[in-house]
């Protein structure tokens, strides 16, 4: 038996190494007969571990060899405004729609589509409605698992959905959603920690780290001073922390490392008040918070130096000032690293904009995750050969697949649809 397929909107290869993985956990021999891209970069990644340059613009293939399983993580886009129109029922404008050209022409036996869990929610779920519906008048049987890669050992918080279809039947699986928590945060209580499907072992951030990782990781000597201003020398403190502007809470601010100039204890405090209290719905309902008239900023603040104190933080470019309104000047894009891991819990979900700002401490220094540990975050074996300019493995792998929980809906499929595929218990 040989499966044959095509592996679309490929990326780096995740998926197309899950597929594989599970094919082999089942003796299944397979080929892979078209692979397709757009990023140069990525495409030079999948060449390194597949010996294959994938083909360009899936707009632009037309003719496609027999194939029997499709595999895709489509990029999420909106429908079009053409598709709303039509009651929902048209996916014209979208890549899905290239998607479900291929399905049509061609009929392969099963597919795996793989995308972000907002899918779901997106235009109060009439967007995914869409989806399986067209998917099921093309003649396939669907089913979707909303699953988090922490429960598969991945130390990451990433939930994904996973849609898989059976031309003309209704596949069965035995995995159930899996959401996890809903914040990293909560993974910090042992108790709470998701244990494995598989087993009974907790994979954590240290389980990840390199033993001996190059110095150009670590932070500089100019971003540590900073750091020590807060956590004095024990570095171990940043552990789980946020350097990050616009948020309270569990995070270090700018003018907290007096990163553009030293800020006295009232002007930090002051400035701490505002980030916990500018959201708050009384001023508005905007989503990183109001800008506040001073009468606003009296309700939590109201000091007699509160005017010359406003004017000192906006001369050194911690506020701004507009039509007599005060708002953060948010720097975090500043920060070398904007999140420090916890080692003891799990990693936020990778993205890839912020992948490379990614840290973590370790004995007791200060530094940046590798991209390799990177690519352990999101399950990639160490055999897995990563592009070689940093920039762009931590893009690519931030855009990437969690590769295990990939395999594991596959072989799921497999086993619990044998007669299906053809294979015999």
């Amino acid at each position: 038996m040989v499966i044959k397929y095509i592996d679309l909107f490929a990326g780096i290869g995740g998926i197309r190494l899950a597929f594989e993985r599970a094919c082999s956990q089942f003796n299944i021999s397979h080929e892979c007969v078209l692979s397709s891209e757009i990023d140069k970069k990525a495409m030079e990644t999948y060449q390194l571990n597949f010996n294959e340059w994938p083909s360009g613009n899936i707009y632009e293939i037309t003719d496609i060899p027999e194939f029997d399983f499709l595999l895709a993580g489509f990029p999420c886009q909106p429908f079009s405004y053409a598709g709303k129109q039509q009651g929902f029922g048209d996916t014209r404008g979208t890549l899905f729609f290239e998607i479900e050209r291929i399905l049509k022409k061609y009929k392969p036996k099963g597919f795996l589509l793989e995308n972000v869990r907002g899918l779901v929610s997106h235009d109060k779920g009439r967007t995914f409605k869409t989806i399986i519906n067209i998917l099921e008048s093309i003649g396939y049987g669907v089913e979707f698992r909303l699953l988090n890669s922490s429960s598969f050992d991945i130390p990451q918080n990433r939930t994904r959905v996973y849609i898989v279809g059976l031309l003309g039947t209704i596949p069965k699986l035995t995995i159930a959603d899996n959401m996890g928590a809903s914040d990293t945060h909560k993974y910090k209580n042992k108790n709470q920690l998701q244990y494995s499907l598989f087993d009974d072992k907790r994979v954590l951030v240290k389980d990840i780290l390199e033993k001996n990782p190059s110095p150009k990781y670590f932070c500089s000597d100019k971003f540590i001073t900073y750091l020590k201003k807060v956590v004095g020398n024990d570095f171990s403190k940043l552990n789980g922390i946020r350097l990050i502007d616009y948020r309270g809470g569990n995070a270090i601010h700018s003018w907290e490392i007096g990163l553009k100039g030293k800020c006295s204890l009232e002007e930090i405090r002051f400035m701490n008040l505002l980030i916990s209290n500018r959201r708050k719905k009384h001023f508005g309902t905007h989503q990183d918070g109001k800008r506040l008239t001073l009468d606003q900023i009296r309700t939590f603040y109201n000091e007699p130096n509160l005017e010359s104190l406003i004017q000192s933080l906006v001369i050194k470019g911690y506020l701004s000032e507009k039509d007599n309104t005060y708002n953060p000047v948010c720097g975090n894009m500043s920060f070398e690293v904007f999140k420090f891991l916890d080692p003891d819990s799990i990693s936020i979900t990778i993205v890839a904009s912020d992948a490379h700002r990614l840290g973590v401490v370790q004995d007791n220094s200060p530094r940046r995750i590798t991209p390799r540990e990177c690519a352990r975050l999101q399950g990639f074996p160490d055999s897995f050969a990563l592009n070689p300019n940093d920039l762009f493995a931590y893009k690519q792998i931030g855009n990437s697949v969690a590769v295990p929980v990939v395999q594991a809906v596959l072989e799921d499929l497999f086993k619990s649809n044998m007669s299906f595929f053809g294979m015999h218990n």
